[in-house]
């Protein structure tokens, strides 16, 4: 098994002045879930290179057990450090392609057109599609085979609302994760705040925050 994990490369919160990027859990989790059904990882960004992570997530009250076991591992930790460009990843070979969440894809990721690209790739040949959190912001542009929004029709969650106006973001971020998927017609649903909520509709797996981010990543790898 393949499997392509894309990060932000995006580390400004708005005009705050505060730092931002992608939510650690959000990465440890789904990777130690692959890496221990022994699948390949391979590991990309906008930039290439070491991406940003978000300071919130490092806090104490933030680590899980796999956020301490990836604090602990070097060879995982130096994987991280040199991901490769975004642009030069082929979705050729790949199985399936996942995103981890943060605020920082709200900005790069969900603009960006080389990501569009893989999300189409891989959605239109029928590979699981995966995003956690703030990363279902990925689907604001890409486009099924009938021409319509990749959602449009179809299940999801991410990261909802009231839970953006529970970290007090709801006026500092590009758009709201909830509206734009509701927007592009995707059929949203939601658990309870802050609690693991995973839909599967097809090959495509979406998570509604940080506590889903495992069980995204074990959805995902049972499509495989």
């Amino acid at each position: 098994m393949k499997i392509l994990m894309v990060l932000t490369s995006h580390d400004q919160l708005g005009d705050t002045g505060k730092k931002t990027g992608f939510w650690l859990e959000e990465f440890a989790a789904p990777y130690y879930v692959f890496k221990d059904a022994g699948a390949d990882i391979t590991l990309a960004s906008p930039k290439g290179g070491q991406p940003p992570l978000d300071p919130g997530s490092d806090t104490e009250d933030a680590q899980t057990e796999a956020t301490e076991r990836f604090k602990s591992d070097a060879d995982a930790q130096k994987v991280l450090a040199h991901t490769e460009v975004l642009s030069s990843i082929d979705a050729t070979g790949f199985d399936a392609i996942f995103y981890p969440g943060g605020h920082g894809p709200l900005w790069d990721l969900a603009e960006d057109a080389d990501s569009t690209r893989l999300i189409e790739t891989f959605a239109h040949s029928d590979r699981p599609v995966g995003a956690v959190c703030h990363a279902p912001a990925v689907f604001k542009h890409p486009k099924g085979a009938d021409g319509k929004p990749l959602v449009a029709g179809k299940t999801v969650t991410g990261f909802t609302n009231t839970e953006e106006e529970g970290v007090g973001l709801t006026g500092v971020v590009p758009f709201l994760v909830e509206d734009m998927l509701k927007t592009n017609g995707g059929s949203y649903e939601k658990g309870d705040d802050w609690t693991s909520f995973v839909v599967t509709d097809g090959k495509l797996v979406t998570g509604q925050n940080p506590a889903s981010s495992e069980e995204a990543a074990r959805k995902l790898l049972a499509m495989l």
